[in-house]
């Protein structure tokens, strides 16, 4: 897949606004759950909705089939979140669901496991989601200092609440781990 031209500029504008908005610089770790409630949606458990058992038996089936989904109900937003999934994971997953509001994705697939239908995006939108997503938790700026300050993937997923597969992917597309590797000493 190939974001359209410009789109992570956009996405890293975007997120600078929002945190702008909520008070919150970019250099700070950013709270999901706030930004969430900034942008009017409501996040739930699937645990209060369904089961855990019934959560614990869908990943036994199929491993990741469910992290997040997002459903409008009587013109409310909710996020649905796995609560098996740990909380780096679950706020890249939120990160995600809050970038498909944003960017007014259609969800119009519907996909069935064992009986459970799913709704889905297009995968064109699915890689937008993701990347600006990850921009939400962790803007450029935010990581060019960290990694300025010397901290690594594994470090600032830590300091800012992220899985490391998150903040190595941010580290990696936005040109940061370049940029400090040519950064004279």
């Amino acid at each position: 897949m190939t974001l359209p031209r410009g789109f992570k500029a956009t996405a890293e504008r975007e997120a600078t606004r929002i945190r702008h908005e909520m008070g919150v610089s970019e250099g700070d770790p950013v709270n999901i759950l706030s930004v969430a409630e900034h942008v009017q949606a409501i996040v739930v458990g699937a645990d209060r909705l369904v089961a855990i058992e019934r959560l614990e038996e869908l990943e036994r089936l199929q491993a990741y089939a469910f992290s997040a989904a997002t459903f409008d109900v009587k013109g409310k937003s909710y996020i649905v979140t796995n609560p098996l999934r740990s909380r780096g994971r679950l706020a890249s997953d939120v990160a995600h669901e809050i970038a498909h509001l944003l960017l007014q994705h259609d969800l119009t697939e519907i996909r069935e496991i064992e009986g459970v239908p799913f709704r889905t995006c297009r995968p064109d939108e699915e890689e937008q989601a993701t990347v600006f997503g990850g921009t939400l938790l962790l803007p450029r700026p935010l990581l060019l200092n960290a990694a300025r300050r010397g901290l690594g993937p594994e470090q600032i997923a830590v300091a800012y609440g992220v899985t490391t597969e998150m903040a190595r992917f941010r580290y990696t597309t936005t040109g940061v781990a370049k940029q400090v590797l040519r950064r004279p000493r």
